[in-house]
């Protein structure tokens, strides 16, 4: 085993800063930051420009040779699926199916140019298409007039919901917008990878309910609000005679293929040059046969029908709708920047770059703003999407753009051949594609095994976005997410640590058999930052640690010294050569005199006594008072990151009383701001003093036993493997300073007399 050895002087804080200068750093003002966030020059504005244009990076190193046929292929793949999934996502967001060819255009150009990652492919997510269906559903419903809002006069049912739709993507598009110049991108952080999982597992099962209607081929009105999912399958289930044969078996048709070829995409990936478009195929076949038997007359199929050429001119957003949306805009602007991020970091670290999550926001946000003005509804990206485009070569945003062409020629020109597909075949495909989303539910297991506070963020997540919809659900999540950070913070595990024999580490005495712990002596650890929330309960803990509250101990023997000031004034104690006795044998009781309790939790006073008490003697009058056999208390600090000012003075309220009752306390491994804080805060007086702070728990326990040797020729045999702050894996076998599982051996103390 290797070893090494450390010969130094023993510091304090105070000793190693006499001993090694400090370089003092100026801090920067805030002036000067402001400043300098407005100083411009060359190299500033060329790094802005860099910054608010990434495209100009990685056009600077684009290796046409190698690349660009590897975009073709990607661009031209990617496209198609865009095409298909542009189609099913609108019905998601409950607004006619060529809106989502929108979706899949004009995001994507905007993203090209501002976007930091190269392998996503931008357009509709289908849990932000579902989410805008809640607010186009809940404004315009199915049965029933719509909201009274100004701008719906003279407008069709569908373009009312296009109003809808295009305003809250604007709206969502201004939020992400400012959040990103606010440079707050990393309110991502939030949403932990447990939260999202739980979130898109039940956004998965709303997407499914909502498509059975299709598969089915049932006429079902959208809901919207707590518990729409339920209402929903009730009213599937009531007219679940009316199912259309035709519907079903070509969804379950379509379904099967189309799983059954992703299994083998996915086993066989190395293998392909690029994945089987499999969704394109069967979209194509659908197309020809609905088509060829006239499944609209004949069996009463509902297809996409006529998908105008061309694009519609642009419109303003309504300012009335933003008010009646803008809480659900909100949670929709967080969830689509925080999947599009998680998606684009896997490729970026696969791939080695950098990606920027403010201007993501960025990017997104104006993808948002004006693709909302060209009546496309939110985008972000599809998993299953991006995959496509990674996994068919893809390796810059021009394989978007060429994505964005496909969907543009199948616009202008050749979106009529689509007409006759079936609902049906676009309701099989979305739930074809819930399969990754479906399946985290196998985190389940593994998180109840692993960390059951992150098990129970996912189900309540999960529960409460299927019940309560993904916006309420979205906040219970974050709510439940934040409560158990607080509680992890508020409730830490604290322990008392204590020597592993013959080395200077130190460990959880509960985890060792042999390890040596001196007389007197505890150590105590917190591995939490101490603020407001968990000072009581540090306060609490520490008073278990010790075995005594030393406030109770403080005020009985104070109490006791006023018993004692008492009899001696009376003349029933007197001095003597073998201490204090007592001249009365009548009885003696202890002073109650309550008029200022607040002298009781001052420190004991012997100035007018003619000898010092020995608490831990017997007392005279049969006086009863709490011992005390720790005479020394060591606070580890290391994982101590942060105190605020209410954890300060709950602090110095703690250590006064344990000084008070002669116990001497010393706070080790504390952070250099800390030590910073403490000073600029007036932290330090007469009683807690900064000497009390050393460098490392070592030193704190040499200082000790050098304070308050051991009378034990064995102990001292320990005590010296200690001191020498050598590694050499020494045991001590045999010695009663060790504490065994079993067993305590106490080093007795030499009689004290009054």
């Amino acid at each position: 085993m290797k070893q090494y050895v450390v010969t130094r002087p023993l510091y304090s804080e105070d000793a190693f800063a006499d001993e090694h200068e400090k370089i003092h750093r100026h801090h920067k003002t805030v002036r000067h930051h402001v400043k300098q966030y407005f100083t411009c020059d060359l190299k500033r504005a060329k790094n802005a420009a860099l910054s608010l244009l990434p495209f100009i990076g990685w056009m600077r190193i684009y290796q046409l040779k190698e690349w660009l046929l590897s975009d073709i292929v990607s661009g031209v793949s990617t496209g198609l699926v865009a095409v298909l999934q542009g189609l099913a996502y609108s019905l998601l967001a409950s607004l006619p199916p060529w809106y989502g060819l929108f979706t899949a255009f004009f995001p994507v150009i905007i993203y090209f140019f501002l976007g930091t990652s190269r392998h996503i492919s931008v357009g509709a997510f289908p849990v932000l298409s579902l989410m805008v269906g809640a607010v186009v559903t809940r404004l315009v419903p199915d049965e029933g007039p719509p909201v009274n809002i100004t701008g719906f006069e003279g407008l069709t049912s569908d373009e009312q919901r296009v109003m809808v739709a295009a305003s809250v993507t604007f709206l969502m598009g201004i939020m992400q917008l400012a959040m990103g110049l606010l440079q707050v991108g990393f309110i991502v952080m939030y949403l932990s990878d447990t939260l999202v999982s739980g979130f898109t597992t039940a956004a998965a099962v709303h997407i499914l309910v909502s498509q059975l209607k299709f598969v089915l081929g049932l006429v079902v009105p959208g809901l919207s609000g707590p518990l729409s999912i339920v209402y929903t399958l009730e009213k599937i289930f009531v007219q679940i005679e009316k199912t259309n044969v035709c519907d079903l078996v070509t969804s379950i048709l379509i379904m099967v293929v189309v799983f059954i070829v992703k299994e083998i995409n996915d086993r066989y990936k190395a293998k392909l040059p690029v994945p089987i478009p499999i969704e394109v195929i069967m979209t194509v076949i659908a197309c020809g046969v609905s088509y060829a038997f006239n499944f609209q007359e004949i069996y009463k199929v509902d297809v996409v029908g006529r998908i105008p050429v061309g694009y519609e001119s642009p419109m303003a957003p309504n300012m009335q709708i933003f008010g009646q949306t803008a809480v659900e805009a909100f949670p929709m602007a967080i969830v689509g920047f925080a999947v599009a991020f998680s998606v684009a970091k896997v490729y970026s670290v696969k791939h080695d770059y950098i990606i920027d999550g403010n201007q993501e926001l960025i990017a997104f946000g104006a993808s948002n703003i004006i693709g909302a003005a060209f009546k496309s509804f939110a985008a972000s990206t599809a998993l299953s999407r991006s995959a496509v485009q990674e996994s068919t070569g893809g390796k810059t945003q021009i394989a978007g753009l060429l994505s964005a062409l496909i969907v543009m020629v199948v616009t202008l020109a050749i979106g009529f051949l689509l007409e006759p597909l079936p609902k049906s075949v676009l309701g099989a495909v979305v739930i074809v594609n819930l399969k990754g989303m479906l399946m985290q539910i196998r985190e389940v297991p593994y998180l109840w095994r692993r960390d059951r506070p992150d098990c129970l963020v996912w189900l309540g997540t999960c529960l409460a976005s299927i019940l309560l919809g993904l916006d309420l659900g979205l906040a219970v999540g974050l709510g439940m997410e934040l409560l158990t950070v607080v509680f992890r913070a508020q409730f830490p595990r604290c322990s008392v640590l204590a020597n592993i024999t013959g080395t200077d580490i130190y460990k959880d005495r509960k985890d060792y058999m042999t390890i040596y712990e001196p007389e007197g002596v505890k150590i105590f650890r917190i591995p939490s930052p101490i603020f407001f929330a968990n000072i009581d309960f540090f306060r609490g803990k520490l008073v278990e640690a010790v075995g005594f509250n030393p406030l109770r101990v403080l005020r009985k023997r104070n109490k006791a010294l006023r018993t004692i000031r008492k009899l001696l004034k009376k003349g029933e104690l007197q001095m003597t050569s073998k201490g204090l006795l007592l001249t009365s044998f009548g009885p003696i009781e202890e002073s109650e005199d309550e008029s200022n309790m607040e002298d009781l939790d001052q420190p004991t006073d012997f100035k007018d006594l003619p000898v010092q008490v020995n608490w831990n003697s017997e007392l005279p009058a049969n006086i009863q008072v709490p011992r005390v056999d720790v005479h020394s208390l060591i606070l580890d600090f290391s994982a101590v990151s942060f105190l605020d000012i209410s954890a300060l003075k709950g602090l110095k309220a703690a250590l006064k009383e344990l000084i008070r009752v002669q116990v001497e306390v010393y706070i080790v491994a504390c952070d250099a701001y800390i030590l910073e804080k403490l000073h600029s805060c007036k932290f330090f007086d007469d009683e807690v003093k900064s000497s009390m702070f050393f460098l490392t728990l070592h030193d704190a326990m040499l200082h000790i036993l050098e304070k308050h040797p051991v009378n034990s020729e064995n102990t001292k045999v320990c005590e010296k493997v200690i001191t020498t702050a050598t590694i050499h894996g020494n045991q001590c076998n045999g010695v009663s300073s060790l504490r065994s599982r079993d067993k305590f051996v106490r080093v007795s103390e030499p009689e004290t007399k009054f």
